[in-house]
This record gives structure tokens, C-alpha cells and sequence, in this order.
């Protein structure tokens, strides 16, 4: 169960984390997934790919293709005035969030 809620969670919030390391600069998918790996948020690449195509189609992000000197063309994400526009909301969320659960925590701790 715990590992199920555990799960959940960060389902919950990778969309948020995804659209801000685009933000951040233009990267490409492997990318992405060392960032959110660095960051424990741990994402296979079967997780990661359809969730960028869903990103992608619902106009949150764009990609163009660049050349690699070490292999075959890559795909390079970044984000869009919608996308950015959603991750202004996300983080107005995330704060929100973020406050009242340290509210709560705080109040369980002993006096």
C-alpha cells in the first residue's frame, strides 16, 4: 500500500517537474530523465515518452530534432507560452500544497 501512495505522488507532480526543467532550458528526453533520477523522482523511459507526446499534443511543448555526433538525430523539447502559462498555475498549486502540509506537520509536532 505504502509504496502504492508512494506512487501516486509522484505521478502527481512529475508533469510539474517535467514542464520546469524544460523551462529551465531545452533538453532532450534522456535528459529529463537524469534530472528527475537526480532528484529521486525515479521515471523509466516507458513513462517518460508518452507522457512528453501527451504534453506535446496538448500544446504544452514543442521539440525540434538536432543532429548527435553519436548516433541518429535527437529530439529536443521545449516549452510553449501555454505550457508556461500551466507551469505559472503549478507552482501557484505547488506552494499552496507545499503550505498546508508543513501547516500540518508543523501542528503534529510535540510541543
Amino acid at each position: 500500500m505504502v509504496e502504492n501512495i508512494k506512487s501516486q505522488m509522484r505521478k502527481g507532480i512529475l508533469e510539474y517537474c517535467i514542464l520546469e526543467i524544460i523551462h529551465q532550458e531545452e533538453v532532450y528526453a534522456t535528459d529529463i530523465l537524469g534530472k528527475l533520477k537526480a532528484a529521486n523522482l525515479i521515471v523509466v523511459e516507458g513513462t517518460l515518452y508518452p507522457l512528453l507526446t501527451r504534453m506535446k499534443n496538448a500544446g504544452m511543448l514543442n521539440y525540434r530534432w538536432q543532429e548527435s555526433m553519436a548516433g541518429p538525430p535527437r529530439k529536443y523539447f521545449c516549452i510553449t507560452d501555454e505550457g508556461a502559462a500551466l507551469l505559472q498555475e503549478l507552482e501557484k498549486e505547488w506552494d499552496a500544497i507545499s503550505n498546508s502540509v508543513n501547516t500540518i506537520n508543523k501542528a503534529a509536532l510535540p510541543a
